[in-house]
């Protein structure tokens, strides 16, 4: 039934250029074409078609989230087998980080997709989203080991440069804690505001150093914006280069 799937999809169906734009980024034809366009159906866009379109990727991206998260742990405790717990904990961090699949995303050109189930404008933050959302639909039709080998070939070894992760540290967050305790600061994050900006949720966060603010950003995702407040927070207190990150 799934290959008979498989064929009217590709050939017959009426959303065939979907299937065969599928097919160039997963290197396989989907049985299951409703699954996938929930993929990249945000929740930012409403819909009164039927089937999957009314429902939004956020489930898939839950699930997608966790099976990329025990994907890339597997493959980093093979790939260093001398390396101990923390740098094996920053170096899955540095991978699954939302910059990392905003990146990902954009050279995968989900963009693309998401332009043509989205009424919205498109963020950087809806590429990594759709990136654990396609992860997701593939771990339901496909089941782990076949996720597992499209999550290694198509998306570490392809889009990663992963030795110049391994010498990289943009998680400015981290670098802000660390340097507040060493130096006996105290940091803290507070939302300022959440408002709709085009239909989606947007932040605006600060980071206190010992009850002061020192640096706040607007964002989409309420982690980014603690990334980008915290690197305007080391600027400010003259610890890094004064490069400030645009908002996103």
């Amino acid at each position: 039934m799934s290959l008979l799937k498989q064929i009217y999809n590709y050939y017959f169906s009426k959303d065939k250029q979907f299937t065969h734009r599928l097919r160039g980024i997963t290197g396989f034809i989907p049985a299951n074409l409703g699954l996938y366009k929930l993929a990249f159906f945000h929740k930012s866009t409403s819909s009164q078609k039927g089937g999957y379109a009314i429902q939004n990727n956020e489930r898939l991206e839950y699930l997608g989230d966790a099976v990329l998260g025990t994907i890339v742990a597997e493959y980093l405790f093979k790939k260093y087998p001398n390396s101990n717990e923390g740098f094996l904990t920053k170096m899955r961090s540095k991978i699954v980080k939302r910059k990392s699949l905003n990146q990902i995303g954009d050279k995968m050109g989900l963009d693309v997709l998401l332009a043509e189930y989205n009424n919205t404008r498109l963020s950087r933050s809806m590429l990594g989203n759709a990136v654990e959302a396609l992860v997701g639909a593939i771990y339901v039709e496909k089941g782990y080991n076949r996720t597992k080998r499209y999550v290694i070939n198509n998306i570490l070894r392809r889009y990663l440069d992963i030795h110049e992760l391994e010498v990289t540290d943009d998680n400015f967050k981290s670098q802000l804690l660390e340097w507040s305790q060493k130096n006996g600061h105290t940091v803290a994050y507070k939302v300022l505001a959440r408002y709709k900006f085009e239909k989606r949720d947007r932040f605006k966060v600060a980071v206190l150093v010992d009850g002061e603010k020192v640096g706040t950003a607007d964002d989409f995702n309420k982690k980014s914006a603690e990334q980008i407040a915290s690197e305007r927070a080391l600027s400010q207190l003259g610890i890094k280069s004064n490069n400030p990150v645009p908002v996103a």
